[in-house]
């Protein structure tokens, strides 16, 4: 089988050094290009990383990036000039930047998500189904751990996981975001979704969603221990996008929950 042409993003990040290391245990993947916000001078796996231009997606078949929304949005830009499809990981968009990820998705084929988990999309279909069948008399809120370096709070999860709840009860996400605390210990339900974003020492991700009724709880939760299973994930979204025609996707087209 011809191996698949592959350009990481942000090479030098904490996940796009998963998914070197992942991509070259893979035999479906050659990687073909590297690239980063700024020079670098030395080889990375046999490879000099570039700046995001023409030239470094020149050779590739697919894109995994895993960075912020300015360098992915930049990164769409060259992708849909040269046909490139895409598969995001990168989380903190803002409606505005959805939106225009949409646009781009009518022309290239995209698979983002905000976590390439097998496990945690799962969760997140197990609280669609607890959402919709506890009703309006219980309350709901997500917490979530991360390593302190991830900056943006809640994560792309904790949010996918409050879509989960919104979906339940056939409301719009929107309308039912509430507070978003930041490193509480305790934290309360509201009418609305209360989120809890912890950030501590080298944490992959936890992630858990609550419903109270005031006289009972269902805990849904997911533990993270090893970041490949995201890289993994990543490869696995690379492969299946290769097939498909231009639009906007997710783990949940690729898992067919």
């Amino acid at each position: 089988m011809k191996k698949i042409n592959l350009t990481i993003i942000g090479c030098e990040g904490r996940m796009g050094k998963q998914l070197i290391r992942s991509a070259k245990i893979n035999k479906n993947f050659k990687l073909v290009s590297l690239t980063e916000s700024r020079k670098i001078n030395k080889k990375i796996s046999g490879i000099k990383p570039e700046l995001n231009t023409s030239h470094a997606f020149k050779r590739t078949n697919v894109i995994i990036d895993f960075t912020v929304p300015k360098c992915t949005l930049e990164v769409l830009k060259f992708a849909v000039k040269h046909k490139k499809r895409v598969v995001i990981g990168t989380t903190g968009f803002t409606k505005k930047q959805e939106k225009i990820i949409k646009n781009y998705s009518k022309k290239i084929p995209i698979l983002k998500a905000g976590n390439m988990s097998l496990g945690v999309n799962l969760l997140m279909y197990l609280t669609e189904i607890a959402s919709k069948s506890l009703g309006k008399k219980f309350l709901s809120k997500v917490y979530e751990v991360h390593h302190k370096h991830k900056k943006d709070y809640p994560s792309g999860t904790a949010l996918m996981l409050g879509k989960g709840i919104a979906v339940g009860k056939n409301k719009n996400f929107n309308n039912l975001i509430g507070k978003k605390f930041l490193n509480k210990k305790t934290f309360p339900y509201g009418k609305r979704i209360n989120f809890n974003s912890i950030r501590k020492g080298e944490v992959v991700g936890e992630h858990e969603v609550r419903f109270s009724s005031g006289k009972e709880i269902v805990t849904l939760n997911h533990e993270s221990f090893d970041r490949a299973l995201y890289s993994e994930g990543a490869l696995a979204a690379a492969k299946w996008i290769m097939s498909k025609r231009p639009g906007l996707y997710s783990m949940r087209n690729l898992l067919n929950f």
